[in-house]
């Protein structure tokens, strides 16, 4: 009896991604439509991902339209620290649920003017589990990891590790202060995805902002380009 009530939790599961799978799929092609490139930023609470996410506006706002998506459980603190940054954001409160999901996406895009959106971030909850099995509709997945979070963490959660395109280590200033090892951690992510682009960054003494930046404006000009027609 226990094992058919697992069996059957699993499959409930099972149904919900694929759901879901099915409305992160129409809302890339939208987003595609408009030809907006839009990331999916994950990572634990205080990795700095809303930070990071304002020095990236603040470099990036007078080239390049962007519009942010926040995902937190209760607050809007993070929205509210975003929009003073001058652009469009739109506050999602998953009220418990720790992740982000396609449908919740999909109502935030339509309160948006995609017309003026070259760039869109989708903050997500902080959390290195559920978030990594959500698709959303996004182009990549790019994870934000502290040094003081340890160089376990791609070891111990490797499935978000493994979506993402991009890992940002974060907060290298600290790096002195903690175990942090960067040899372990460059080991342990290429071993979990080669093709894994890092950038090692802090935000405090702006190390490393203008090589993601460049990454950043070379996605979006490839996604545009890739639209023109020939």
């Amino acid at each position: 009896m226990r094992e058919g009530k697992i069996m059957k939790q699993i499959e409930v599961m099972k149904d919900l991604l694929a759901d879901n799978k099915k409305l992160a799929k129409a809302n890339r092609e939208r987003l595609n439509s408009k030809v907006i490139f839009t990331i999916n930023l994950l990572g634990s609470p205080g990795a700095g991902k809303t930070t990071l996410l304002e020095r990236i506006i603040r470099q990036l706002k007078d080239e390049i339209q962007i519009a942010v998506i926040e995902g937190d459980l209760y607050t809007a603190n993070d929205a509210e620290r975003i929009e003073k940054e001058g652009v469009d954001v739109i506050q999602l409160n998953t009220k418990g649920i720790c992740h982000l999901e396609a449908n919740m996406i999909r109502e935030a895009v339509a309160k948006l003017n995609l017309n003026k959106v070259d760039l869109l971030v989708i903050e997500n909850v902080g959390n290195l589990v559920c978030t990594a099995s959500y698709q959303l509709g996004e182009d990549i997945k790019i994870t934000v990891l502290s040094v003081t979070e340890g160089s376990d963490k791609p070891i111990k959660y490797p499935l978000i590790f493994q979506n993402s395109e991009v890992v940002i280590l974060n907060k290298l200033d600290l790096l002195k202060h903690t175990d942090f090892s960067m040899v372990k951690f460059n080991r342990d992510i290429k071993a979990l995805r080669e093709d894994i682009k890092v950038f090692e960054v802090s935000c405090t003494i702006n190390q490393g902002i203008g090589e993601l930046i460049d990454y950043l404006k070379q996605q979006v000009a490839e996604r545009k380009f890739s639209n023109e027609p020939n």
